[in-house]
């Protein structure tokens, strides 16, 4: 017999361990370390010569600041300061995408061995074993992903317009520098990233706790969107309406198909698409001048 309380008790657990990192990965960017606070001095010796680290980067920025640091807008009193950007800009675009890589491998991972511990019947996760399912995956996939990037890249772009802040800066960070990591991108980083969200806020969030514990699927839709828009509070407000309002259209295929491939194959596509339009084109749909 399924174990339906243990594997809402994991999904619970790994869902708050999620959306704590989203918070602390949004106030990193939100509010960098102050440099005339102590940890401006923390690199330094009591002689005050500076640590290997400092010698490392010595050479000014491009724009004339020392490394790690950017020149803001002067405050209200007219003076100009500077900030410390934060930690995570310090990693490459590599690291970076190993670092997600791993940490929601290993929370699928998680997902996937609890449920299988548990018992969870393959069904209420979405996932079947047929020609048809994988057919009806990949096509219905493909033209959902398709049709929600464009409305996710209309709302993006009309939230500009009304000036509604929409950072892309995590996105831009993670674009590879090589051909290679364009590879890795597409082939690893992207598929587990859709894999592990839609078994989260879909297949487990919904499918699971609607077949285990006879919850209305559309309530808890609502309930797993509100979830995955502030798990992507790095977006800004913006970031969080329009991605809430995706997670619940996904949510809405994933209701009617019964099908996490469905889900899996649309997401991904989204965040492919997202990559080589911004990142590899260059483009940004609903600037002044642009297309």
């Amino acid at each position: 017999m399924p174990q339906w309380g243990t594997f809402a008790g994991v999904t619970g657990v790994v869902l708050l361990i999620l959306l704590v990192l989203s918070r602390l990965t949004a106030a990193a960017f939100e509010n960098p370390a102050d440099p005339s606070g102590d940890d401006a001095h923390a690199t330094a010796g009591a002689d005050g010569d500076s640590s290997p680290h400092d010698l490392e980067g010595s050479v000014l920025d491009a724009d004339g600041g020392p490394p790690g640091t950017e020149t803001v807008e002067p405050d209200r009193g007219g003076r100009p300061g500077s900030r410390t950007r934060p930690p995570v800009e310090s990693l490459s675009s590599a690291e970076l995408l190993a670092n997600v890589a791993l940490s929601q491998g290993l929370f699928a991972g998680v997902l996937i061995g609890v449920a299988v511990y548990t018992g969870i019947p393959a069904e209420a996760l979405g996932i079947a074993v047929s020609t048809d399912y994988l057919v009806t995956g990949l096509t219905v996939g493909v033209a959902v992903g398709v049709a929600l990037y464009l409305a996710n890249e209309l709302g993006a772009a009309s939230a500009r317009r009304f000036g509604i802040d929409h950072s892309e800066e995590l996105r831009e960070m993670l674009a590879p520098e090589s051909a290679g990591g364009w590879l890795v991108l597409f082939v690893v980083v992207l598929p587990i990233i859709a894999l592990f969200e839609e078994l989260l806020f879909r297949a487990a969030l919904i499918g699971v706790l609607s077949a285990g514990f006879e919850i209305s699927p559309w309530l808890l839709a609502v309930g797993s969107s509100i979830a995955f828009g502030f798990g992507h509070g790095i977006q800004g407000t913006a970031g969080v309406l329009v991605t809430g309002l995706l997670g619940f259209v996904l949510a809405a295929v994933f209701i009617y198909t019964g099908s996490l491939l469905v889900v899996v194959v649309a997401h991904y596509l989204i965040n492919a698409l997202e990559f080589v339009v911004h990142e590899g084109l260059d483009l940004e749909w609903g600037e002044t001048g642009g297309g």
